[in-house]
């Protein structure tokens, strides 16, 4: 609990522009399993900030960034630059938005409730299970045997204060609020620029 709302996102203006230094300052992979190690990657390894760092008034927004690569790169983009790693990025943050609401929704195995395999497997399913190849798709489901258990994940969440699951879930669902709106907004953002690409690595 502590862990999510020690990381907040903020809430987005009215024309739901993301701002690039509220984003790139807000922790996106605070998940301590080793099953987020493919997550991680895609996002820790795509964040590009040396594009902002640049002139941040003439990027304060990631629209903004966006829109300069798709003037600056025109018949490379969006394949290029800050856009490509958004684009990677924003699905990271789709598979962290989507196994937190269903873990918050109370979806589980019947069998087996204190596994979240069934969350993280939903989530990567909608999330990235298109954009990967099969061999990331094999090292994906090796991994998934290392997915913590619900009561772990809870623990790590809280920073190993004893709360109990119903005071998490309503935590995550408070956290989710904004953050659902900012993956949300970009996704948006994405679609109208036609800054997407559906190849898979």
């Amino acid at each position: 609990i502590a862990l999510l709302m020690d990381n907040q996102f903020g809430k987005l203006p009215a024309d739901n522009a993301v701002n690039t230094k509220l984003f790139l300052e807000s922790p996106f992979y605070c998940l301590g399993s080793k099953v987020f190690a493919p997550i991680k990657s895609d996002i820790s390894g795509n964040i590009t900030v040396s594009v902002f760092d640049k002139d941040p008034a003439k990027y304060a927004t990631l629209q903004q960034i966006v829109e300069a690569e798709k003037e600056t790169h025109r018949t490379e983009w969006p394949e290029v630059g800050a856009t490509l790693a958004l684009m990677w990025l924003k699905r990271g943050l789709c598979f962290i938005q989507i196994l937190l609401q269903s873990l918050a929704d109370g979806e589980k195995d019947e069998n087996n409730p204190n596994l979240i395999r069934v969350n993280i497997t939903k989530a990567y399913d909608q999330a990235l299970k298109k954009y990967h190849g099969c061999l990331v798709q094999k090292i994906f489901k090796a991994v998934l045997l290392a997915a913590p258990y619900k009561s772990d994940f809870i623990k790590a969440l809280s920073k190993g204060q004893e709360v109990t699951e119903e005071d998490c879930m309503a935590s995550v669902r408070q956290f989710l609020v904004n953050f659902t709106a900012t993956v949300d907004a970009i996704y948006e953002m994405c679609t109208t620029l036609n800054a997407e690409l559906d190849y898979s690595v």
